[in-house]
């Protein structure tokens, strides 16, 4: 079945439409350049359309807001009334096959059936998805249902789909308590020939967080960090009680509501955060538009860190108390730590091959960043490798570790203190529970290590003790981890210093038998396309061999990572036009490739912009294969790689993955000390695959 469209569409409030359509969403940006999203019905025009604002800003759909819709609730409603069914069917899919011409894929998401009032007795979604001839992705709701509900209700809403003249793509069933979860999947699998996923009920996504409760009630926030705002709301209360009394109930996710006026309660609330054997609060909300006195507030500035949002209201603290827990849970671009869970809870419960093969559509040759990273991620995903990070005592690493492991893209192993990392994690308001921590000072593995590392460098007058303080270092152990079997991968840098990274790994895991160096590239992900650059982070003036060897090296991993290598070995001048002993040695280098690796495809030396321009490239080097479209760039020393990399990175938006390290026997990957937590994600994700590729030889 070809598909260019799919509907998804559900008969309920709450079922979890948005989730499926980001499940999907993602899966197309993985294949596709230009994807459309199209809401046929909208329920008003005095606000955007929640759906429609996530998408577009969430997934940089290239639309205007005025292309998403076709019609408001009441618009649809009056049609029909007045007998104009076929007119407004007409129109919408006039607007489709708009979007059609103009894009790869139109992903439909059609308003819930209970949003429309009794008058409308047919099912809205299941005619236009009919008339325009798009697959339709059914929703059901599973909270609250037991399992004969649900299978009935699937058997039910396939046959509905069937009898309107629709193609039944598949069924996803949202909320599933865990209880029923196992037998309904074995039940359905056996009797279905429509692919039907069930998730499970999660309580994060149905809570909302302090970001979400201060936009609605429109609260002023008077301390902590923007960050801090993603804490998950689990529950709210009111304190009244004496600080003593009321500090015998807090739990873990209270949004805390009191009277602006009570220092004592705020205090104690702040402290509860600082302390050890208290849970963890989400936030504090002061009613009453009183805010702690000038002395309380010095109080807190005065801290090092304050992880905990406060926020204030006009409102009394019965009204406030009331009005928060009518706010409804969101998930909104910046709920991060939803997505991921979103995300991981999508990928684990839903067959993504078979999603794919059933979404038959033409290959496109573009990659965008987004899709680049989408790839990393499902990659990784599908054999997850163990990874090892020694500095958890970074915030950005165990921001990303949380990322990682709700998307299920590695297993994580974090070195330090158990009690102090998930101190500090919890404080953070994360919860990288599924993460191992191993403390190397207590570790039975520091003896093995230890002994180890001595006999592979005793050779080299390293004595025993020696060998001690170094695996005391936590990229030396965490690099023994990875030698010895125990981690299959290693990312460090955000503190250590690339020397810090690079050191132990080639101490102990060592070079690739048929690599003399160890060198780094970077992924730059332009708008419409990924290049290789490389060297641009570690060998300062390699020689020819060892420019050759750079070259052999990216072209191999730019295999690795889906792009085809075209290798352009640079220097200031092309082909024959140039002399000096700097572009002779480009010149013996790509030699030195074409007789060890005649199936790469190089050119060298060749200026920038004969190497990517097409233009430049038949003036220049008409007859090359390389030349105008080369991939991997392969730059003379690292002062010339390292400021092109800036460069455009920092002139053009390209996003900068890397630096990605090659040649070692096993992945070992450096950070930049600036870099953000989407980069040590994406890291960590590279360094899986890599992980994958040598599990494979």
């Amino acid at each position: 079945m070809e598909a260019k469209s799919l509907y998804i569409s559900s008969l309920e409030p709450s079922a979890g439409s948005l989730i499926v359509t980001m499940g999907i969403m993602e899966i197309l940006r993985r294949k596709l350049e230009r994807v459309a999203f199209f809401r046929p019905v909208i329920e008003d025009l005095e606000e955007k359309d929640h759906d429609i604002d996530f998408v577009l800003e969430k997934y940089d759909l290239d639309m205007k807001y005025s292309q998403t819709y076709g019609y408001t609730v009441s618009e649809v409603e009056a049609m029909i009334a007045e007998n104009k069914l076929n007119e407004l069917l007409e129109n919408l899919i006039d607007r489709f096959k708009k979007l059609q011409k103009d894009f790869d894929f139109v992903l439909i998401e059609g308003l819930n059936q209970a949003s429309f009032t009794q008058s409308l007795d047919f099912d809205i979604n299941l005619v236009i998805a009919k008339n325009i001839g798009s697959p339709f992705v059914s929703v059901l709701k599973g909270k609250e249902k037991t399992a004969k509900e649900i299978i009935d209700e699937i058997s039910i809403e396939s046959e509905v789909i069937k009898n309107a003249g629709c193609s039944h793509f598949a069924t996803f069933v949202n909320r599933v308590e865990e209880g029923i979860l196992g037998s309904i999947t074995l039940k359905v699998a056996s009797d279905d020939t429509i692919p039907t996923y069930f998730l499970p009920e999660v309580p994060e996504l149905d809570t909302p967080t302090v970001y979400e409760i201060m936009k609605k009630l429109n609260c002023m926030q008077i301390l902590g960090e923007q960050k801090d705002l993603k804490r998950v709301v689990r529950q709210s209360k009111i304190a009244a009680m004496k600080l003593e009394n009321f500090l015998e109930h807090v739990e873990d996710g209270d949004l805390i509501i009191v009277p602006g006026d009570r220092a004592d309660i705020i205090i104690g609330s702040i402290c509860t955060i600082q302390s050890r054997n208290y849970p963890n609060i989400a936030g504090l909300l002061l009613t009453g538009g009183m805010v702690p006195s000038k002395s309380v507030r010095d109080l807190f500035k005065g801290f090092n860190e304050f992880p905990l949002p406060i926020l204030s209201i006009d409102d009394d603290t019965y009204t406030t108390a009331m009005k928060v827990n009518q706010v409804p849970a969101t998930i909104t671009p910046k709920s991060e730590r939803k997505i991921a869970l979103a995300m991981g809870l999508f990928s684990s419960n839903v067959d993504i091959k078979t999603i794919e093969d059933r979404i038959t559509s033409t290959s496109s040759h573009i990659i965008t960043p987004m899709m680049f990273e989408y790839n990393l991620f499902e990659r990784a995903r599908l054999n997850r490798k163990k990874i090892v990070l020694p500095e958890s005592q970074d915030e950005r690493i165990l921001r990303a570790t949380e990322i990682l492991l709700r998307r299920e893209v590695v297993d994580i192993v974090l070195l330090g203190k158990k009690e102090e990392i998930e101190y500090k994690s919890s404080s953070l308001g994360l919860d990288i529970s599924k993460a191992q921590i191993i403390n190397p000072e207590d570790s039975p593995l520091m003896e093995e290590f230890i002994h180890e590392f001595y006999n592979l460098r005793k050779a080299k007058g390293l004595s025993l003790e020696i060998a001690k303080d170094a695996m005391a270092h936590s990229n030396y152990f965490a690099t023994m981890m990875v030698y010895k079997g125990y981690a299959d991968g290693m990312v460090s840098g955000a503190v250590h210093t690339t020397q810090d990274t690079i050191r132990p790994a080639l101490q102990i895991i060592k070079t690739k038998p048929d690599t003399s160096i160890v060198s780094s590239l970077f992924f730059m992900c332009l708008d419409t396309k990924v290049l290789v650059y490389g060297d641009c982070a570690v060998n300062q003036d390699p020689n020819a061999q060892e420019l050759a060897q750079i070259a052999i090296s990216s072209a191999d991993t730019a295999v690795m990572f889906g792009i085809e290598p075209k290798v352009a070995m640079l220097s200031y001048s092309t082909g024959s036009s140039g002399k000096g002993e700097d572009v002779e040695k480009v010149r013996e280098a790509t030699n030195i490739v074409k007789k060890m690796r005649p199936d790469i495809l190089i050119e060298g030396p060749i200026q920038y912009d004969a190497a990517i321009d097409q233009s430049v490239a038949k003036t220049k080097l008409p007859n090359s294969k390389v030349a105008g479209q080369a991939t991997v760039f392969i730059f003379p020393d690292l002062n010339t790689g390292n400021n092109t990399y800036k460069a455009v990175q920092r002139s053009s938006g390209a996003i900068a993955i890397g630096p990605v390290l090659q040649g070692l026997n096993k992945p070992v990957n450096d950070l930049s000390r600036g870099c953000l937590v989407a980069d040590i994600v994406n890291t960590v994700a590279i360094t899986g695959i890599q992980a994958q590729e040598e599990e494979s030889k």
